[in-house]
């Protein structure tokens, strides 16, 4: 890992190698923010034994990062992780997890709360790539207070043998939410379930899937919208299926509460138009490239 020193939490198997805190920001193992702040305790289900605290109490005009890394065989990780923005707050987070080394059949079973207060931001972009004999399962909430925003994009690289996505965003009274979920998928089965919940007046939310089934692979999606208050919410699921031996499935569903409330959906599931792989082969690229060069761009979204 480059740049450790940078790295507001980084952690090796479990172990943690380094915490770095700054003005405004409050850095601990989970466990001990358990110990040091009863009002946490209301955000976990048990004392965490893995896992970070963060605390950001001050603007910072850089992103802030954590980095979690699998080296040992056979190791499963149990993380349990709380990140509260205070109040007026715009702040940018990047996180990573992945395996540093082949065959390490490594667990990553990680769960957590965001928590967004009144009037404040967060682009939060979390990066995945693992190994083929990796299993990994994710279990996240974001609870948006009143006027808050969030931009969340979960990006894999490189998909583990399993991977397991739960997400549930909460959004309050006029607080808006952007989801986006990238994935490229090979020799691997993933599930993911997605869940927006509109409850307060005025919310919105969108939510984006773009995922790709390369060899051997079988992906599976249930992704919902429940609007509950009057408010604004749009699905979007693409997929794209490449290889014959794989599966993709992509489920949406709407559900409205509020006659004043406006949801809708699209969903799709295409291929690679043999038109456009035989133009970008005549520019020069190989097959595998420009199967490549349009995957890469499949999966490029605002």
């Amino acid at each position: 890992m480059k740049n450790v020193k940078n790295v507001n939490y980084w952690q090796i198997d479990n172990k943690v190698k380094n915490i770095l805190e700054m003005k405004g920001v409050e850095v601990l193992p989970g466990e001990l923010a358990w110990e040091k702040y009863r009002w946490v305790r209301e955000y976990f289900v048990k004392k965490p034994k893995q896992g970070y605290f963060i605390w950001i109490k001050e603007q910072i005009d850089f992103p802030l990062l954590t980095c979690i890394n699998i080296l040992s065989k056979d190791i499963q990780q149990e993380l349990n992780n709380l990140i509260v923005v205070e109040k007026n707050l715009d702040i940018r987070l990047k996180g990573t997890c992945n395996s540093l080394k082949r065959n390490l059949c490594g667990k990553h079973n990680a769960c957590g709360k965001i928590i967004l207060k009144e009037n404040s931001s967060l682009k939060y972009e979390h990066i995945h790539s693992w190994n083929q004999k990796d299993v990994i399962d994710i279990n996240y909430e974001f609870l948006l207070g009143k006027n808050s925003k969030l931009d969340y994009t979960y990006k894999i690289f490189s998909t583990p043998e399993e991977l397991k996505i739960k997400t549930k965003v909460f959004c309050s009274e006029n607080s808006a939410a952007n989801l986006k979920v990238l994935g490229d998928s090979r020799n691997s089965k993933i599930k993911i379930e997605d869940r927006l919940i509109l409850n307060g007046e005025k919310s919105s939310g969108i939510l984006k899937l773009r995922l790709v089934g390369r060899k051997n692979s079988k992906i599976s999606t249930d992704s919902q919208i429940l609007a509950e208050a009057e408010s604004k919410g749009h699905l979007d699921c693409q997929g794209l299926l490449i290889d014959k031996n794989s599966e993709l499935s992509l489920t949406p569903e709407l559900i409205c509460k509020n006659k004043q409330a406006q949801v809708t959906h699209e969903a799709s599931i295409g291929k690679i138009s043999g038109e456009e792989l035989y133009y970008l082969m005549s520019r020069g690229l190989n097959e595998q490239e420009a199967i490549d060069l349009i995957v890469n761009g499949f999966l490029e979204i605002k």
